[in-house]
């Protein structure tokens, strides 16, 4: 009956890719021309936070970017499924802003395999949370939306109430130094039981300086995680 079901609804509605509706095999996935568009993350790049590096440099088997090799990354580790740019950009602001929510499919799946190297041993999948006015506004949390099916794949619990966050103005625009002042003090644990003694992987959509992320995991372990993790469908790509 469910391969009867499942058979209409591909004859009624095809496969075609969200972003350009080109035919394809399987919902939710990305045609040939919109996959080799986006410039997806892969091998050299720091085994700490996940930057890449040019793929012509032989760095070793446990590379390390500048900023983690001076032990500035608060999180575990981080991996990101493809660079910020022109391409990845026009399907994360549809997705982040214009309810483009069909998106979250081909995002999450990307993020699943940008942790094909690591034995992801996380208790809790917590998308990073929103302000209750940008969430009443916007009506979702696209971290919530790429968090579901990544906690559902690693089998897991969804934890969307254990931390809150106050309304501050969009960062945008801003640099490093302002990024980092303004997120400072806007998460706070309200439910500290479902967070102490867990190790917790934290979802987002984008990575810019990180601010968000360090701020988020200084919170947690001072509820008192054991180790937070992070994954992102897109990072912010700047010489360091």
């Amino acid at each position: 009956m469910v391969k009867f079901f499942n058979s209409v609804i591909g004859f009624l509605f095809p496969p075609a890719c969200p972003l350009c509706d080109t035919p394809v095999s399987i919902h939710g996935e990305l045609c040939a021309e919109c996959w080799a568009a986006i410039d997806w993350i892969t091998w050299p790049y720091c085994v700490r936070c996940g930057y890449p590096f040019p793929a012509d440099l032989d760095l070793g088997g446990t590379p390390l970017c500048p900023i983690c090799a001076s032990g500035k990354t608060e999180l575990d580790w981080i991996r990101c499924a493809c660079v910020y740019d022109a391409a990845s950009r026009s399907a994360m602001l549809p997705f982040k802003h214009g309810g483009r929510i069909k998106y979250a499919r081909f995002m999450s799946r990307a993020m699943m395999w940008a942790l094909r190297d690591i034995n992801v041993d996380a208790d809790i999948v917590m998308p990073v949370p929103l302000a209750n006015r940008r969430l009443f506004s916007r009506g979702y949390n696209q971290a919530t939306l790429l968090a579901r099916p990544i906690a559902r794949t690693l089998d897991v619990c969804l934890d969307v109430d254990s931390v809150r966050r106050k309304f501050r103005p969009d960062m945008g625009h801003k640099n490093a130094r302002q990024r980092l002042e303004n997120i400072h003090g806007v998460f706070s644990v309200v439910r500290p039981d479902k967070i102490r003694g867990r190790k917790i992987l934290l979802v987002d959509d984008v990575m810019t300086t990180g601010a968000t992320f360090s701020e988020l995991c200084r919170v947690l372990m001072r509820a008192g995680a054991s180790a937070v993790y992070g994954v992102t469908f897109c990072r912010v790509v700047r010489t360091i």
